[in-house]
């Protein structure tokens, strides 16, 4: 079985961009039972949809994916993360350093597009194909 990859927001943002179904691409090339979510990327991807029909597909992609809830210890595990990354000399962004406490959490790598995913320590990190 392979490990679970949570999709970064940068990832189905770049597919939309490019007038792509993220749900069909992500079936092509991924594991797709073990295509992980969060709230956070919800937020950032549902919330910039315009066409209601395309954002309610896209809903119910993210419905049956694997769900890390974002609860209380999760943002303790961000900030946590995010204080370790500053003390390093080093930033994410507050919203980078939740999606990766909930990858962490899980034990996933992330399938991403954004360098701050490099900066945390243990996190496996993801690219797109290079024709996507």
């Amino acid at each position: 079985m392979d490990l679970p990859i949570l999709v970064d927001s940068s990832v189905f943002i770049r597919l939309l961009r490019r007038r792509l179904d993220p749900a069909a691409v992500l079936f092509e090339h991924y594991d797709t039972v073990n295509l992980v979510t969060c709230g956070m990327v919800r937020l950032e991807v549902l919330r910039g949809m315009r066409e209601p029909r395309a954002s309610r597909r896209l809903e119910e992609f993210m419905e049956v994916m694997q769900y890390v809830p974002t609860d209380e210890r999760l943002w303790r595990e961000a900030t946590d993360l995010a204080w370790r990354i500053d003390r390093a000399g080093q930033t994410i962004q507050a919203t980078d350093a939740l999606i990766a406490a909930a990858a962490l959490r899980k034990g996933a790598s992330v399938l991403t597009l954004d360098s701050d995913f490099s900066r945390v320590p243990g996190l496996h990190v993801l690219a797109l194909p290079d024709h996507l």
